[in-house]
């Protein structure tokens, strides 16, 4: 039987580089050719083009290669459920250069802890996330999206349209705003 390593690499934000994972993936002996990929997409996400891709390029014998299980899966049970379509189709799996047999009780306890503490790390960025938004929104400094008509133009745009001579596309048109955008001021205004 011929047997095939599949990589699969994921970075979260546009802005990140997968060169790093690709390069780890290639050492571990991964042809660039078996390396699947996502770009701007979380771990949290499941609905990843890429990781769908290697998973369907797996076949019953072949190794299936991440860099770290966190490139993965960021939830407990979304790691186990990757690792169960992995184990039902006959493949092993891979983090990093260690391979993690679901048969073995201890490589199933030894992953399980792996996704435990990715689970827990997304679950720490995230309250990070939260607590600095509510700091800077205590601050004044994080106020959401702004509205495009000052204060001044809000209420003239309120007082042409109470005159009824001109329509929303009018008002749009005056203030080079969307009609939606007219909208939502004079729903805004009236309360």
């Amino acid at each position: 039987m011929n047997t095939a390593l599949i990589g699969y690499a994921r970075c979260s934000t546009d802005g990140q580089d997968l060169t790093a994972q690709k390069q780890a993936l290639e050492k571990l002996g991964v042809t660039p050719d078996r390396i699947y990929t996502d770009h701007g997409l979380t771990g949290t996400n499941r609905a990843r083009p890429g990781l769908d891709q290697a998973l369907a390029a797996v076949r019953e014998g072949d190794t299936f290669i991440v860099p770290k299980l966190d490139r993965l899966a960021r939830s407990v049970p979304d790691a186990r459920a990757i690792a169960d379509q992995l184990e039902a189709k006959g493949v092993k799996l891979a983090l990093g250069a260690s391979v993690y047999d679901p048969t073995d009780p201890m490589g199933k306890m030894f992953f399980n802890i792996l996704a435990t503490f990715a689970e827990f790390e997304a679950d720490l960025i995230r309250m990070r996330t939260r607590e600095g938004m509510a700091i800077a929104r205590a601050k004044g400094k994080l106020r959401g999206k702004q509205p495009k008509l000052s204060d001044k133009q809000q209420k003239e745009l309120c007082r042409m349209h109470g005159t009824g001579e001109y329509s929303i596309s009018d008002l749009a048109e005056v203030f080079s705003v969307s009609r939606p955008t007219v909208y939502r001021t004079l729903a805004r205004n009236r309360g």
